[in-house]
């Protein structure tokens, strides 16, 4: 990696490291990580590192099995350094599922034959934020708050987003 000139926000790693030391110290701006921020920071960082692991394992023909087998080794790393137990809990079923709705039981979709599968959902992600760019192939921004609306109407609440 070369540094090039410019601002930055990146978590310093062994290689950054290694780039720093050639740079003179007028020419850097280093600072150390707020204790206050640190998990937020730290959990990006490992967030991008966690996502070029999961396509590493895909591009050398890995599976999802794959991939969540090493979420799996993370959690129970994680689980194991703060002696949490709540955190085996957290291992991804290697079914790879995910889920998408709950209703009650006595839904007035559930009474008129429909499934928690039929519901209407916005085509991208409820859980990530989308960048609507108007182009013709993606979905279109006013359709897409019409459907999440219509979910925060029918559910009477927020969606819940668990993580």
């Amino acid at each position: 990696m070369k540094l090039v000139p410019g601002l930055y926000e990146q978590v310093i790693n062994k290689e950054i490291d290694n780039e720093l030391n050639k740079i003179a110290d007028a020419c850097k701006a280093v600072s150390s990580i707020d204790k206050a921020e640190a998990s937020k920071i730290l959990a990006q960082y490992m967030t991008d590192i966690v996502q070029k692991g999961l396509d590493n394992i895909a591009d050398n023909g890995g599976g999802v099995v794959d991939q969540i087998e090493l979420v799996n080794r993370i959690v129970n790393e994680i689980k194991d350094s703060t002696k949490e137990a709540d955190f085996a809990e957290m291992n991804v079923d290697l079914k790879a599922e995910q889920l998408f709705a709950v209703l009650r039981s006595n839904d007035p979709s559930i009474v008129v034959g429909k499934k928690a599968s039929d519901t209407v959902r916005p085509e991208t992600s409820i859980s990530q934020s989308s960048l609507f760019t108007g182009a013709v192939h993606e979905p279109q921004m006013f359709s897409e708050l019409k459907k999440e609306i219509r979910l925060q109407i029918y559910f009477g609440r927020k969606i819940r987003i668990c993580s």
